[in-house]
């Protein structure tokens, strides 16, 4: 069956444009799928709850030698894409400073220094950049001596591809800035672009078996030497941590089960009117984008099917110019990357502590990481110092939402949270210098906090 003209059309784009094989074939996926009945949606009726999972904390701490030999074949990789717009920023996200003077790259080279010092393993770390953070991030790391020169690449880039048009699916066109006419293919890409970059090869080439994935602004994300040796003893091409559902969880993906077999749900797989999606108890597992992957059979699997894994399509739509709302309608081809769970044969869920879980999405979640509630230890761990669950921190999204808003209005520092079990912030409130928050406080507009107020629920 012959495709589309509209198909053709964004294929001879993407060509044009220098795409690899591996991401025409990954494309043509996406297309196909997109020409589907109910393209992209994953009805409530259709799932059924998954019941249970290994739990890592019943995994075994392995020998000293062994634990090393694993790790030695490892390498860590962080989505490292994100400028952060949505907080106001124009730079990599990852850049942004979590304690004075250490940004997220920071911790991430601290972590992965620590376990190389500790297992005397190689250990590389390898970012996945987009245009727009490469030169910044890697800059960032050159401070690293050991960091630098690993034998493999230190980023390989993600891929791009043509936006479409809402109305009749053709490649959008915006001579006013073509760049707007390109979109990543959501964090899915990860799999065709280590193929399409070479890294892939790069890496099996230099005798690492295994990757950890996960996104750069998750500082919960450490290297678990439990997990490792798990996969490696059992041969699991694909492992994702999952954590247990809690009602701020309820944006997040949930795997449950169709006609047997594992599979991810996003927010934007759910039918219009389908509220199933928000009911924690029923979906009790949520993906933490903490993914292990067995990079040599990633490899068998794109030599048998170049678009391999096989990932659902998600159908994301916005405008043009995601400024200007009155530019043109058009939709987005993406993929999870933790939607592999539901095609790679052999591949199984795992429950991980909450610690282990923890991006910063925004301003709110920065407030709470910057502030006393956690610590840095020396090995780059994020540690609670608060008892209990962690403070929950609501901002006022017209004053806070944007970095620049947000530091004038906490310029003196953050308020102490470790005692804290929420703070709502409504309106235009300013904070002073050591502020402590202890139990429930909600501040309301306008107003400025002194210097050294204690605000008790």
């Amino acid at each position: 069956m012959n495709a589309p003209a509209h198909d053709l059309a964004t294929l001879l784009k993407a060509q044009q444009a220098g795409a690899h094989p591996v991401e025409l074939a990954a494309l043509r996926s996406r297309l196909r799928q997109l020409s589907e009945p109910q393209a992209g949606l994953l009805p409530g009726e259709a799932l059924e709850p998954l019941r249970d999972v290994v739990s890592l904390e019943d995994l075994p701490e392995p020998p000293a030698e062994q634990a090393r030999e694993v790790l030695d074949r490892l390498v860590v990789v962080k989505l490292n894409g994100g400028l952060g717009t949505s907080m106001g920023l124009s730079g990599p996200k990852s850049l942004l400073e979590v304690k004075p003077g250490v940004s997220f790259l920071d911790v991430i080279a601290r972590q992965v220094l620590a376990v190389r010092e500790r297992h005397g393993a190689r250990l590389p770390l390898l970012l996945m950049n987009s245009v727009a953070t490469r030169g910044p991030s890697l800059e960032a790391l050159d401070r690293y001596d050991d960091l630098r020169d690993q034998g493999v690449p230190r980023d390989f880039r993600q891929g791009r591809e043509p936006k479409l048009r809402a109305d009749d699916l053709y490649p959008v066109e915006w001579p006013a800035d073509p760049e707007l006419e390109w979109c990543p293919p959501g964090h899915g890409d990860l799999y065709t672009a280590l193929a399409a970059s070479g890294t892939l090869d790069r890496l099996l080439d230099a005798g690492l078996r295994w990757c950890f994935v996960s996104n750069s602004d998750n500082l919960g994300a450490t290297v678990d030497i439990r997990i490792a040796a798990w996969v490696a003893a059992e041969q699991i091409p694909f492992v994702m941590e999952t954590v247990r559902g809690t009602p701020a969880d309820r944006k997040g993906g949930h795997l449950a089960l169709r006609d047997g077999q594992v599979v991810l749900r996003e927010t934007a797989q759910v039918p219009e009117g389908d509220t199933s999606f928000t009911d924690v108890e029923r979906w009790k597992f949520y993906n933490t984008n903490n993914l292990w992957i067995d990079l040599h059979a990633l490899r068998q699997l794109q030599q048998a099917d170049p678009a391999a894994p096989q990932l659902p399509l998600i159908v994301n739509r916005k405008t043009v110019d995601p400024k200007d709302p009155s530019s043109t309608p058009v939709i987005q081809l993406e993929t999870a990357m933790g939607a592999a769970i539901g095609s790679i044969p052999g591949a199984r869920p795992a429950l991980a502590p909450r610690a282990r879980f923890a991006p910063v999405k925004t301003t709110d979640d920065l407030l709470l990481v910057r502030s006393d509630a956690y610590e840095i230890a020396r090995d780059g761990r994020m540690a609670p110092a608060f008892d209990g669950s962690a403070p929950v921190v609501t901002l006022d999204p017209d004053h806070f939402r944007l970095m620049p808003d947000f530091e004038r209005r906490f310029a003196m520092g953050p308020p102490s949270l470790r005692r804290a079990t929420r703070l709502r912030v409504e309106g235009d409130v300013t904070f002073g210098a050591n502020v402590v928050v202890e139990g429930d406080v909600t501040l309301t507009c306008p107003q400025h906090v002194p210097d050294g107020t204690v605000l008790r629920g």
